[in-house]
């Protein structure tokens, strides 16, 4: 197998200047490996850090500690150090990001808004909107709604197209928060078949899942990300 997306040494800290500069350290000398094929999910208590590290995987969030490292285009891409043109090519071509929350782009379909990243990846249109609609279907959203902008929709709706547009492009590692958050059963297993299918291609994926069934079922190993324990 072969390292998809690493840390060295990560931390962050964040001063809190409404607070005096108070300063609240969350993620502190943080290891973590991904390979192909794996799918890593993020373990522990609510506040140790596990959404701070996604963020920071994904270049949200600066480290201020370490290095954080991705595979792309054949080469070690410092990620942690990386300029803004190269961040925007990796999440355009080798990292996707799967929040809980469907961004909504006023007056574009649901259909156009899943097709965009896969259009942004070298496809035509015609071929986009394809893997858009067959991923919609799957999703069961209905067809009516494909054509619709997704602002009206319900939450469940809204985050199966979130989810499409996600799981659309074909990214080498994925970032997957609460994917199966406001789903019904049905659409919670179609879900974990993507994320099946997608380890079986060779995606690394890195999540936090809450639903410990779902955990057990798509989860090759458990990261464990610990509170930082104040000195007393």
């Amino acid at each position: 197998m072969s390292r998809r997306l690493w840390t060295e040494g990560l931390g962050k800290t964040f001063q809190l200047h409404l607070q005096g500069g108070l300063r609240m350290p969350v993620l502190d000398n943080v290891d973590m490996v991904v390979e192909a094929g794996e799918c890593l999910a993020l373990s522990g208590p609510s506040g140790a850090g596990k959404s701070t590290l996604m963020r920071c995987l994904y270049g949200n969030y600066g480290a201020d500690r370490g290095r954080i490292w991705i595979r792309h285009d054949n080469l070690d891409v410092e990620l942690s150090a990386a300029d803004a043109r190269t961040i925007r090519e990796i999440r355009r071509r080798s990292l996707g990001y799967v929040s809980q929350f469907l961004r909504v782009i006023p007056r574009v379909s649901a259909l156009d808004i899943v097709a965009e990243p896969v259009v942004a990846q070298g496809s035509s249109q015609a071929e986009a909107r394809r893997r858009a609609q067959e991923l919609l279907c799957r999703l069961n959203l209905p067809e009516r709604l494909h054509g619709l902008p997704p602002a009206t929709f319900s939450g469940g709706e809204q985050q199966r197209v979130n989810l499409a547009r996600g799981f659309a492009p074909r990214y080498s590692v994925m970032l997957l928060d609460e994917p199966t958050a406001s789903l019904d059963a049905a659409n919670r297993e179609v879900v974990i078949q993507l994320i099946l299918e997608a380890r079986r291609s060779g995606t690394a994926l890195i999540g936090i899942f809450h639903d410990a069934d779902v955990r057990d079922r798509i989860a090759s190993r458990l990261f464990q990300v610990q509170p930082i324990q104040e000195p007393a």
